[in-house]
């Protein structure tokens, strides 16, 4: 079991662009190369072909964007989109009574990534931002119904129209791994552009070879979003974080009937060693949790997925967060 602590209190300033419309502002990197090969070096057929350009979250959701979700639909929550373990270790804390619930982030912490989320949450996320960040009750106009019909409980997939989604398991692995240039590049081992480990150290890293991550108990705790920027430390595509810091969902149902569900990159205490399988954040490693229970691990978090240059949603693109995290003991 991972420990879990206290969130940090001290300030963070946070730089965005001018806001869109609506409350989250999403930044996202576009993924290319479609038809690319897949990485068939650990599994058969492999993992990573993609047939399609797709954008994805440059960063892990934010506790920031996560509580503008929760502002907007779970007055009441009858989803259980919240976790008392949020307020108590993570970042977002909720105040009032049912049917008027606010909730807020605490200072400090609205860069870091939304954890204690279920992998169901993070399908509810994706319907509210397929649906264009609507405000009222957890209803198929909101969280149930969109890209995914919640009403099939593990049975849930995505729909063919989805315009926001979680990553699948290849788009993911894609983004992460992919050398990207052409679609017979081959693979990375680690989505900092590398075939060794990226060095465990506080951001920004100093690491200009394999690049620098939030893993191996280094820092002890979650930092904010994009706050490695040495080297590159980020994947080819421009992605950051998919080694280390928080697990992400992705839509994977490991076993075919829906009782686990797929985890990928790592967290921040992953102890790292190059040759599998030990590697949480090597490409060879699968992890996987279950979905509705995800809430209540420390450091499992997710990125969302999109169609390229989405014309029916207001989004923008945020101005690089601040490299600043607490530096805790675990």
């Amino acid at each position: 079991m991972r420990n879990r602590r206290k969130p940090g209190w001290a300030a963070v300033i946070v730089l965005t662009c001018a806001c869109a419309a609506q409350g989250v502002d999403m930044a996202w990197v576009t993924v290319g190369d479609a038809g690319n090969t897949p990485d068939t070096r650990y599994a058969t057929p492999g993992y990573g072909g993609v047939s399609y350009t797709y954008n994805i979250g440059m960063y892990e959701v934010t506790n920031s964007q996560y509580a503008e979700f929760l502002n907007a639909v779970a007055g009441a929550d009858p989803n259980g989109l919240y976790s008392d373990d949020m307020g108590t270790y993570a970042g977002i804390t909720r105040s009032g009574s049912s049917g008027s619930y606010t909730y807020s982030v605490v200072a400090g912490w609205g860069n870091r990534p939304a954890n204690y989320i279920s992998w169901y949450d993070t399908l509810r996320f994706a319907n509210w931002m397929h649906n264009g960040q609507p405000t009222g009750d957890q209803d198929i106009s909101t969280t149930e119904d969109g890209a995914y019909d919640m009403s099939l409980g593990s049975r849930v997939v995505r729909k063919p129209d989805a315009l926001v989604w979680l990553p699948s398991e290849d788009e993911w692995y894609k983004a992460a791994y992919y050398k990207g240039g052409s679609t017979s590049a081959g693979y990375w081992d680690y989505a900092t552009q590398s075939d060794m480990p990226p060095y465990s150290e506080a951001p920004p890293g100093t690491d200009m070879v394999n690049g620098s991550a939030n893993t191996g108990g280094a820092v002890g705790d979650l930092c904010n979003v994009g706050a490695y920027t040495a080297k590159p430390s980020d994947s080819a595509y421009g992605t950051f974080d998919q080694g280390g810091n928080a697990w992400e969902w992705n839509e994977a149902d490991i076993y075919g009937d829906g009782t686990y569900r797929g985890l990928r990159g790592g967290y921040f205490g992953s102890a790292e060693m190059p040759l599998p399988p030990w590697g949480h954040l090597r490409a060879s490693f699968r992890g996987n949790g279950d979905p509705a229970t995800g809430q209540y691990s420390y450091g499992t978090g997710f990125r969302i997925a999109g169609v390229p240059e989405p014309t029916t949603l207001a989004f923008s693109i945020l101005a690089g967060p601040l490299i600043l995290c607490s530096r805790r003991r675990i």
